[in-house]
């Protein structure tokens, strides 16, 4: 029979951050005890100024891979660690660097103004004028060149509510976020119909037939706020699962109900859920695995990320 000791995962974890001069950054999608052990819980807009910010030596990204580089761009000099590099996003998926490239060269004439939501790679960063969050879309289109075309990419929902908001019209590029659009019209009017009284919040990467039965739609940390203010005691929350353990901390009197899917009773992200307590404290251990990119794609891409940064003020 052993006699080794049993490792305390959440205490050397702590342990392994104060050692690596380390801060631990994680998505309001990550699983709740990774939530609980991070410096820092929100949303990409949120993530990307702690990461612009932060003193550390070493920055531990808990979220998808975009996000780490992301990290990476705006701290070429810091070691950028996630705890699993396969960890990635249908959304950045939908829009390889190489197809973006060609088809602004096909368009070249357009001359076109490339918005890029957070949700791609360094790549398809470098490519653009200027990147945007689902928290400040709208203010970042409304300060784009008013005698330029826009193309928006990768995420044609969250584009169309753009439109919505702002009325100026983009050219949208074909993508989605696979977990976002497996809700449904039926699927929410369902719960709605046992929760008669409940509010709706969605996330604008559903999709417009969703968007329509929401009484808000706002990114993952305008959420929080709107579940603290809102009178409703029961409120559908339509988004990744994660999301419900961020809200239930910050407004633990409130009854929060996930939105359905028509498979499930929840939505959980395959790739956010990645992520374990064991993995990040592999990462902090060896310091692996680490984001490294070219510099000639870094610094473009720190470019249109930086710019997003400064209209976001």
């Amino acid at each position: 029979m052993s006699t080794e000791p049993v490792l305390d995962l959440k205490a050397d974890i702590l342990r392994l951050k104060k050692e690596r001069n380390a801060i631990i950054l994680a998505h309001n999608y990550q699983i709740g005890p990774i939530q609980d052990l991070a410096d820092y819980v929100g949303d990409s807009l949120g993530l990307a100024y702690q990461a612009q910010e932060t003193d550390a030596d070493v920055i531990v990204f808990c979220g998808v891979h975009f996000m780490a580089e992301t990290a990476k761009i705006l701290n070429p000099t810091k070691t950028v660690v996630l705890p699993d590099k396969d960890a990635g996003c249908s959304l950045e998926q939908a829009c390889p660097a190489d197809q973006l490239a060609a088809y602004l060269k096909q368009h070249e004439d357009k001359n076109y103004y490339v918005i890029a939501y957070i949700n791609c790679s360094a790549g398809v960063k470098a490519l653009c004028d200027v990147i945007c969050t689902s928290g400040n879309a709208p203010h970042i289109v409304n300060q784009a060149p008013a005698d330029r075309p826009i193309l928006f990419v990768p995420d044609e929902n969250l584009g169309q509510w753009v439109m919505e908001q702002t009325g100026r019209k983009m050219d949208l590029w074909k993508g989605n976020c696979y977990v976002h659009v497996e809700f449904t019209q039926d699927s929410i009017q369902k719960i709605k119909d046992d929760y008669p009284d409940a509010a709706v919040v969605a996330h604008p990467e559903c999709t417009k037939a969703v968007r329509l039965l929401a009484d808000e739609v706002c990114s993952t940390e305008k959420m929080v706020h709107y579940c603290r203010n809102t009178p409703a005691q029961n409120i559908i929350v339509v988004t990744e699962s994660g999301m419900l353990h961020r809200i239930q901390k910050e407004v633990p009197e409130k009854n929060l109900i996930p939105g359905p899917t028509d498979h499930c009773a929840c939505a959980d992200c395959r790739y956010m859920k990645m992520n374990t307590l064991e993995k990040l404290h592999a990462c902090l251990e060896r310091l692996s695995p680490q984001v490294e990119l070219p510099e000639n794609i870094r610094a473009q891409a720190e470019i249109s990320l930086t710019r997003m940064l400064e209209q976001s003020k």
